[in-house]
């Protein structure tokens, strides 16, 4: 998943193992400091991602991404990106290898259904 050689490791904080259920939304939630490095090592995922980082070349980008067994990809999602997933099969499991150990003072947590986020989880996007 993640080597120390490898070039865009920056550090370890922590590594932690999360199961979704066929239909489950996780999000949407965003660190001020922690780099995430997710992989999906069972099952499939829908993830999901949305920058609205003032000044960010790619400011107002949504980015959906199908994770799973024709796709065991390592997605590297820096700080201040909104993040949720869905699970699209009867139970998957997903690991983050994160460069901070997780603070919930420096988590920010939203509906995955409020219209803050232009997203609809119900919906294939592209």
């Amino acid at each position: 998943m993640l080597r120390a050689t490898d070039p865009h490791f920056i550090q370890f904080g922590e590594i932690y193992f999360t199961t979704i259920y066929r239909g489950v939304v996780k999000g949407w939630h965003r660190h001020r400091e922690m780099t995430l490095n997710y992989a999906c090592i069972d099952g499939r995922i829908k993830l999901v991602l949305y920058d609205d980082r003032e000044g960010s070349a790619t400011q107002g980008t949504l980015v959906e991404r199908f994770l799973g067994p024709d796709d065991y990809s390592l997605v590297v999602i820096p700080p201040g990106i909104w993040t949720g997933f869905k699970g699209m099969t009867d139970s998957a499991i997903v690991a983050n290898c994160a460069t901070h150990p997780h603070d919930p003072a420096l988590t920010e947590r939203m509906d995955p259904f409020g219209d803050r986020i232009p997203y609809d989880w119900g919906t294939r996007h592209r």
